[in-house]
């Protein structure tokens, strides 16, 4: 039972170090259907990666070595995982600050909810947003977040 184990380990262990290595700061996570797949065009076409969770990225600059940032434009989210993907790098909501004023959201014909919805998305289980235009949200991922549900 404890070369199981031993054996487990070092897999993580190899498995964080390649992550590392390619410039994905995620964590194993031991469940193959925590995932999430980021399309460049609509139509989940053209160049693409896929994260496995959970994982945080503060920005999507350099993502397998290339710079994602305001350039994914459809996705699809694996059976077991929760996205939320961010206009602004480090998760910040584009209308933080505004939020503080709910008169002057009021006096804007707003709710407090469309100014977070403005600035970030959250998708479930086996999303698959086939063009992010959709929710005017085209080329607009700078950071996201990525949880495993059970």
């Amino acid at each position: 039972m404890n070369l199981i184990k031993l054996v487990i380990y070092a897999f993580k262990t190899v498995f964080m170090v390649n992550v590392l290595l390619v410039g994905v700061s995620t964590a194993y996570a031991g469940d193959e259907n925590c995932w999430a797949e980021f399309f460049q065009n609509s139509g989940y076409a053209g160049p693409h990666f896929r994260l496995s969770g959970p994982v945080e990225l503060n920005n999507l600059q350099n993502v397998n070595g290339e710079n994602w940032a305001s350039r994914i434009d459809s996705l699809k989210v694996g059976p077991k995982a929760k996205l939320v993907v961010f206009e602004n790098i480090n998760f910040k909501l584009t209308l933080k600050e505004i939020a503080k004023y709910p008169d002057l959201i009021r006096s804007l014909g707003s709710t407090e909810q469309d100014v977070k919805e403005d600035s970030e998305l959250i998708f479930g289980a086996n999303a698959t947003i086939h063009d992010l235009s959709d929710f005017n949200f085209h080329h607009k991922i700078r950071s996201l977040k990525m949880d495993c549900i059970k």
